[in-house]
């Protein structure tokens, strides 16, 4: 008897051990105004401009 209710909490206490956590905390609660903010942002076309060019350096003539 005794070691059935041992075996059956040890199968309890171990499926508890091993199922996974489902609690959000408070701070992760879905915010409809950021969320909107998010996917306008990431809809927004991004224009990639080439970088400038650098200024050629004039070469100097060599003297004989």
């Amino acid at each position: 008897m005794k070691l059935s209710v041992l075996a059956a909490t040890l199968a309890i206490v171990g499926e508890a051990l091993i199922a996974p956590a489902h609690a959000v905390p408070p701070t992760v609660t879905p915010s409809p105004g950021y969320d909107a903010r998010l996917q306008e942002s990431r809809s927004a076309r991004t224009i990639y401009t080439p970088a400038p060019k650098p200024p050629k350096v004039p070469r100097k003539k060599r003297v004989q």
